[in-house]
């Protein structure tokens, strides 16, 4: 899956090949923007789990929240 955002960050568009052909799906604010999150120094892309892009797509700023120490991983 392939998320794009606009220079204003006021739009979202997600790319997503499901096996028999490409999904386009678009969200646009009325108001504010989207917080996109920081890549690290020199990297092109950046990876999203999907908690972080549910979180992006509701507008969450992920900047500003970090995991809770007893959020563990099923192996």
């Amino acid at each position: 899956m392939f998320v794009f955002a606009n220079r204003r960050r006021s739009r979202i568009k997600l790319l997503f090949w499901d096996g028999t052909g490409l999904w386009l799906c678009s969200k646009r604010l009325e108001r504010g923007r989207f917080r996109w999150p920081v890549a690290a120094e020199g990297a092109s892309k950046l990876r999203l789990s999907a908690e972080e892009l549910a979180a992006l797509l509701g507008g969450l700023d992920l900047a500003a929240t970090q995991r809770c120490a007893w959020f563990r991983r099923a192996v």
